[in-house]
């Protein structure tokens, strides 16, 4: 459960849906002059290098955020290439963010944020990056349910597991209901893989059922390489914010071209 490295993954077109939407949403919620709460369960190491030997091996981010950066698949304006822009001025063109950095250029000092990731290594370089938050070196649901409901109540939760483990297709959908419950204003967002074998399939069907009202978008794409087996990306999302719909729907315009 400790191997997942996202390095080899970061600025993929998974990270290209699931990032636009989180920026779009924390730019919404941060135009009101409220605090927040921001919680993340799988943050992961929060900066990586696409100049660095594991994304090269991939090349998963050319055929994501590269790419969409050279076709303009994100206009000007938009939150998420405005954020990029301004991390990529701090720590050079080859920067890709992980979310706790895109919720750090969105973030403001009367807003509180709690990070959770369990993997040493990347716990280590997170706290390098992140000082703005609480960082909790523990499982990431365990945190979730630790901390909710925050204070303060208004905020978003994103719950970004690697899905190393088969099991977590079904402790997920448990995990959101009850946090759901403890934390019924907030907005709880995960994200989840399409893949080849359709495994992700029942989770879906039972979050939909568990949260009819919850926006889900999905989008599609060809493999990473021959064999590869996720095809696709989705994103769950409760209490969608208003106008968050129109811009899913938006990606999925483009996805639906590649």
């Amino acid at each position: 459960m400790l191997s997942y490295q996202h390095a080899y993954h970061a600025g993929n077109l998974a990270d290209l849906q699931k990032h636009a939407l989180l920026a779009w949403m924390l730019d919404y919620l941060t135009a009101k002059p409220k605090p927040l709460s921001y919680l993340e369960t799988h943050a992961g190491r929060g900066l990586y290098d696409l100049s660095g030997p594991e994304s090269e091996k991939t090349g998963e981010a050319a055929a994501g955020i590269t790419r969409a950066l050279s076709e303009e698949w994100l206009p000007d304006g938009h939150p998420l290439r405005e954020a990029l822009d301004s991390i990529r001025g701090a720590h050079g063109p080859d920067a890709y963010p992980g979310s706790p950095l895109f919720a750090r250029y969105f973030l403001r000092p009367e807003d509180n944020a709690h990070l959770a990731e369990l993997h040493p290594a990347e716990h280590e370089a997170l706290a390098s990056v992140t000082r703005f938050a609480h960082l909790h070196q523990q499982d990431g649901f365990a945190m979730a349910h630790a901390v909710c409901p925050p204070t303060p109540r208004r905020g978003l939760m994103l719950i970004d597991p690697s899905y190393e483990v088969k099991t977590e297709y079904e402790i997920v959908p448990r995990q959101v209901s009850k946090l759901a419950r403890k934390w019924n204003v907030g907005v709880i967002a995960l994200w989840y893989p399409i893949l080849t074998d359709s495994r992700q399939a029942p989770m879906v069907e039972a979050l939909r059922k568990n949260h009819p009202d919850a926006l889900i978008s999905e989008v599609r794409f060809p493999p990473a390489r021959p064999g590869h087996g996720m095809i696709g990306s989705g994103m769950f999302v409760l209490n969608p914010p208003y106008g968050l719909e129109d811009e899913a729907r938006r990606l999925e315009a483009i996805y639906k071209r590649l």
